[in-house]
């Protein structure tokens, strides 16, 4: 006997059970049959179900419920067979389905024109009619087919009856948004398509929240999982905000007395070595119960260094762990650490900055927490029992999960307008970060062929991150971010300060990254100002550190700029300095070389043409 999901659906029993989630009445009908389900609904809305409407609308009723039962048919069978069709079957199954919507659409479009009337008849006033604008479903239904999402611009949403939003307060109906602060169609959109960038083929395993900024991402994610007393192993080069909320927040004694604890390096090494440092030192706090999450930024802020999140990651779980990953500056672009085959080897939590490359544009704010479905979200008073990251049965109580526990209660929801920026920015992230990884390369070689600036950045192949570039990023392409510094020059302050000032136009002087144009900034003074003298020190950040973010440009304009105001402000001061950079020929050659190289590399990745024909 076939026990398959699709056989299930098409069971007498489970027929009803799928048609009575459109019933008015879903939780508490007592129908035994469909037919006695369109009987219920005509009497709920105490329709005669003998007189000519009522018998016109209990046909096309029945109709409603037998096709939603065939919609779940055809969900289990697309789960079932899609992996095994061609590429043809599956283009004819997608435009069948497609047209599907339109005439589902269709079929709603044409309700409108009764509806319309029917409502015509009872809003009779100019005054009403002023006061509630447009009813809402009407003319909507063609925004379905926008070629983009739909900026929606409410606070609010109709719901469908009593017991429709009843479920909806406790996460069982999705269709039904209720509120803007928790859900909005373009952010969800949003939230849809950066799950699919991250995750691929493992999309359907991952859920993600959108927020107002990527420090609301940040501060969501540790909120919902540290308690009072626990311990963060953080990596030392992190976002100077990430910094101070760990440092001033979390760490407060009067907030949750947290033990903080940064490790430097980006190795396997220096990862286990610091969680032993911690094991040993905070063994109180661990005797008492208390957690250590392990909080890691690749790549790093503000020297654009790699970690080797693969195998920290396999470490933290080994070990039973909680992985956060900040990965703004990687994007979905460079790094793909939720698609890693071992599942020990990817973050229980991956957050980005939407501000940066993602959008590109600095137009906007906005931030985001993936992880795994069953981390996210369950349905009130329900739990569900998985295999973590570290390969152990655990279950998860929906009160445990992102959404219920912080998202749903602290209100830092990303808006209509904002996630629309996002999904527009994003469709050009590709292009952007294969110019930007060609740029940084050939900046930081120019601007290291200068014997007295250090150039800290893993494009260098001599660099002491470069391995670990090479191996975990896309292609070994070069994160759009680093830092130089002229310790080695020996300038005064007055000096160092009016050459980094005249670095404009060329070099915004904005403090933010992933924009499309080049920003500077001075770590000591701006990103990284709530460092004291040792962390700065132990973060690799001196007086004269300028941190490059990466543009759209050309990097050749960077760098003649660059050149006439070292001529312009260094020379008189240190005469020869800015002959001693390479000579314009070579840079010619080498920005020549790297497009190239950074090109064909990009070219031979992509899928063959067999290969799509799949």
């Amino acid at each position: 006997m076939s026990n398959s999901p699709s056989d299930q659906v098409r069971s007498a029993d489970s027929q009803l059970k799928v048609a009575r989630e459109l019933s008015p009445r879903r939780s508490t009908s007592q129908a035994a049959d469909i037919a006695g389900l369109v009987a219920e609904q005509l009497a709920h809305f105490s329709i005669d179900s003998s007189s000519e409407m009522g018998r016109t609308l209990g046909r096309l009723t029945e109709h409603i419920y037998r096709a939603n039962v065939e919609l779940h048919h055809l969900w289990e069978l697309t789960v079932r067979e899609l992996p095994r069709l061609d590429r043809r079957d599956r283009i004819a199954y997608f435009n069948a389905k497609k047209f599907l919507c339109f005439q589902l659409a269709k079929l709603l479009d044409t309700l409108q024109n009764p509806f319309r009337h029917t409502y015509q008849s009872l809003v009779e006033s100019q005054s009403t009619r002023l006061a509630k604008g447009p009813y809402p479903i009407f003319d909507n239904v063609t925004a379905i087919f926008s070629a983009t999402p739909v900026i929606a611009r409410t606070a609010t949403y109709l719901y469908a009856c009593t017991e429709w939003i009843d479920d909806a307060f406790q996460g069982r109906e999705m269709l039904l948004e209720v509120y803007s602060r928790l859900l909005n169609p373009t952010s969800v959109s949003l939230a849809n398509h950066i799950v699919d960038l991250e995750c691929g083929p493992l999309a359907h395993e991952y859920m993600a929240w959108n927020f107002n900024s990527g420090m609301a991402a940040i501060d969501a994610t540790l909120s919902h999982l540290v308690g009072y007393g626990d311990i963060i192993l953080s990596s030392r080069n992190i976002y100077g905000g990430a910094f101070q909320l760990l440092h001033d927040w979390f760490q407060k004694p009067s907030n949750l007395d947290i033990a903080v604890h940064f490790f430097d390096g980006y190795t396997l090494e220096a990862f286990r070595a610091a969680f032993d440092e911690v094991r040993a030192s905070h063994c109180d706090r661990l005797e008492a119960g208390r957690q250590i999450y392990v909080y890691v930024e690749s790549p790093c802020n503000p020297h654009g260094y790699v970690l080797d999140v693969p195998a920290i990651c396999q470490a933290a779980h080994d070990e039973g762990l909680t992985v956060i990953l900040d990965s703004t500056v990687a994007t979905p672009f460079l790094s793909q650490p939720l698609r890693r085959e071992k599942p020990a080897e990817r973050p229980d939590f991956l957050i980005h900055s939407y501000t940066k490359d993602i959008t590109g544009s600095g137009s906007t704010t906005a931030g985001v927490v993936i992880a795994r479905n069953e981390r996210m979200f369950i349905p009130k008073k329900e739990s569900v029992t998985t295999t973590d990251l570290s390969g152990r049965s655990v279950t998860y109580r929906w009160d445990e999960t992102l959404f219920w526990n912080v998202f749903y209660v602290k209100g830092a929801f990303l808006d209509a307008d904002k996630a629309f920026e996002v999904i527009n920015g994003s469709r050009t992230l590709d292009l952007r970060m294969l110019r930007k990884a060609i740029s940084t390369t050939v900046l930081a070689k120019f601007l290291a062929s200068h014997p007295h600036i250090r150039v800290k950045s893993c494009a260098l192949d001599e660099n002491e991150n470069a391995a670990i570039r090479r191996r975990v990023l896309r292609l070994g392409l070069a994160p759009p971010l680093f830092t130089i510094d002229f310790e080695g020059a020996a300038l005064d302050r007055t000096t160092f300060t009016r050459f980094f000032d005249c670095l404009e136009p060329a070099f915004g002087h904005q403090v933010s990254l992933g924009q499309c144009n080049t920003v500077v900034l001075c770590p000591a003074l701006t990103s990284h100002s709530e460092m004291g003298p040792d962390e700065l020190r132990a973060a690799g950040i001196a007086p004269t550190t300028i941190r490059i973010a990466l543009g759209d440009e050309d990097p050749r304009h960077l760098i003649a700029h660059f050149l006439r105001t070292s001529e312009l402000v260094i020379d008189p001061a240190r005469p020869g300095f800015s002959g001693s950079f390479m000579e314009a020929a070579a840079l010619d050659e080498l920005y020549r070389r790297t497009y190239l190289d950074v090109h064909t590399s990009w070219l031979e990745a992509q899928p063959s043409t067999k290969e799509l024909l799949r």
